[in-house]
């Protein structure tokens, strides 16, 4: 059996998380996408989900991380602003340097988990 290091870091401002894993993992579909919808589905989470992640996030920061069009005849969607690309920079270079922090305290304990 394989054992594998997970580190999950989510910020707090306030009652909210204002980026964690899954917040993250939005943003970059969304990215890819151009859409809060597709990037749902990517995700296999309902759209009405990630709109409420979206907005939480949008909350909790200064500026909006992701930007929003209306649908209709020109369609609409969403685009990860600039800030938004930026603390998903710094977001996904935090847990890398929690992952690597740790990862030897964490073979230590591996090595007690049954073979």
């Amino acid at each position: 059996m394989k054992t594998r290091l997970s580190v999950r870091i989510r910020l707090i401002h306030g009652e909210d998380f204002a980026i964690g894993p899954g917040k993250a993992d939005l943003l970059e579909a969304i990215d890819r996408s151009g859409s809060i919808s597709a990037a749902a589905r990517e995700l296999g989470m309902a759209y009405r989900r990630a709109w409420l992640l979206v907005d939480s996030m949008n909350r909790c920061f200064r500026t909006p991380l992701v930007e929003t069009a209306a649908g209709g005849a020109a369609g609409g969607g969403a685009v990860v602003s600039e800030l938004g690309h930026e603390v998903l920079r710094e977001f996904r270079a935090l847990e890398a340097k929690a992952r690597t922090a740790i990862e030897s305290d964490a073979r230590k304990i591996a090595k007690h988990l049954r073979g």
